[in-house]
């Protein structure tokens, strides 16, 4: 599970594994946020599983079955070699639609387009206090289970927690399809969103390009949670 993981992303499932062990049900409201986020960065960051949220929108055609599509290509990427790369991750996970590429644009039915980044962001989540020491409790107690005061519940025992900042990437891939039978509209749509603390895009684009197109063609205004096994 922690395959090739840096002593930050460890720390950060370290503390995810405090918070579950420590029993903390009095802090449950406040930490289940950053719990969530955390989890999502274990996750999508070091752990040997992949997890991605899909939101998509689809009019798919019911005579579409073994049709052909061509992945559109501008002028500036047409020498790109990173989106070359991506291009072939998406021609890789599409067959599952059951989608054929054109061998010459005439052949086309299907034009897809794709978009992609990794821009940062930055998360606001709440985490324990140092468990093996505070000051705390009416009496001057210290410890991971000193008393202290809280103003919405009056005294309690248990950890205070904290509010801090994480930085995070975005990982994102947008894929549309446009039925060029039906004077170019829109009949799939889908981004696929994963959170991870590495900028490295290239690793996790074969995963998000398998979101994609997981239970092609879906639900029209859906969103999915999938989770996958990670290579290595």
């Amino acid at each position: 599970m922690m395959k090739a993981c840096g002593p930050r992303r460890r720390a950060v499932v370290d503390e995810v594994r405090y918070m579950v062990q420590a029993g903390m049900s009095r802090c449950a409201r406040f930490l289940r946020a950053g719990v969530a986020v955390l989890g999502m960065i274990a996750l999508g960051g070091c752990a040997s599983t992949f997890s991605a949220e899909v939101t998509r929108y689809q009019q798919w055609p019911a005579d579409a079955a073994g049709a052909h599509y061509r992945v559109l290509t501008g002028d500036d990427e047409k020498n790109d070699l990173q989106f070359q790369a991506y291009a072939d991750m998406i021609r890789a996970a599409i067959g599952v639609t059951g989608l054929v590429e054109a061998r010459q644009e005439a052949d086309a039915r299907f034009d897809l387009r794709m978009d992609y980044g990794s821009p940062m962001t930055r998360a606001w989540i709440s985490r324990p206090v140092d468990p093996f020491y505070y000051p705390g409790g009416p009496y001057g107690f210290h410890g991971p289970y000193a008393g202290m005061y809280r103003p919405w519940g009056g005294w309690a025992f248990g950890p205070p927690v904290e509010s801090v900042p994480v930085d995070l990437y975005r990982h994102t891939l947008t894929v549309t399809i446009k039925d060029r039978r039906q004077q170019g509209r829109e009949v799939y749509r889908a981004t696929a969103v994963s959170l991870g603390q590495s900028d490295n895009l290239t690793v996790v684009m074969p995963y998000l390009a398998r979101a994609i197109f997981d239970r092609f063609p879906g639900h029209n205004a859906q969103v999915i949670e999938v989770e996958y096994p990670m290579d290595g």
